[in-house]
């Protein structure tokens, strides 16, 4: 079946959704993404099914490579890399697994020591809070929510390594004496004004 397939018309796997991210995190870093397009696309990578899905987000990004499907031996499958609906769906549900399975321990030990099954009462924690549980796991999913979360812990890892070259490169200033010990405001703008034009620092993205 599958040999028959246009690749545009294969399913995607999470280790090429992952590797076409890495490759807009790049464009991001080199200014031809603003911080909004990457935001779009990121999301739109995440939520890809097919390699056609996928080519889009990079056929206007110079060096950028398509995902492309793995060669897989016969009769053994793909290894699938992590999965962000998984992952979202621990997040979601891991409290209530872990207090629905605490009160019923407690329960447990309780009707032991009272030689007899007590009334479960752990099902007026679990039920209502299931319920609601239930409703957000059918709106996230809805709504793209794993895709989602792995885009804001992309650019939060993005924010953190930018600062991080920042203080990188003003200690450094520091120490050649190209800015005192402790810069105004005022002065660490124009600082980074000046790494931005020299390319050690890729331009700010624009805010959506």
């Amino acid at each position: 079946m599958v040999e028959g397939m246009g690749r545009e018309e294969m399913r995607a796997a999470d280790a090429d959704r992952q590797r076409v991210a890495d490759q807009l995190r790049v464009a991001l870093e080199e200014g031809r993404l603003d911080l909004h397009e990457y935001d779009e696309r990121l999301q739109r990578a995440y939520a890809a099914k097919t390699y056609g899905d996928l080519d889009g987000l990079l056929a206007d990004l110079p060096g950028s490579r398509a995902a492309q499907p793995p060669v897989v031996a016969a009769g053994r499958p793909a290894v699938a890399g992590g999965n962000p609906t998984a992952e979202w769906l621990g997040q979601v549900w891991g409290s209530w697994f872990f207090v629905v399975g605490i009160t019923s321990v407690v329960w447990a030990v309780s009707s032991l020591a009272a030689a007899e099954f007590l009334y479960f009462w752990p099902i007026w924690v679990g039920i209502p809070w299931g319920f609601f549980l239930v409703l957000v796991t059918v709106g996230g999913l809805a709504s793209g929510a794993p895709q989602k979360m792995v885009a804001d812990r992309e650019r939060k890892a993005l924010a953190k390594e930018r600062r991080r070259e920042r203080r990188q490169l003003q200690a450094d200033a520091v120490a050649r004496g190209e800015l005192p010990p402790n810069p105004t405001k005022k002065q660490r703008r124009e600082f980074i004004a000046r790494a931005v034009d020299r390319g050690e620092l890729p331009p700010k993205p624009d805010k959506a």
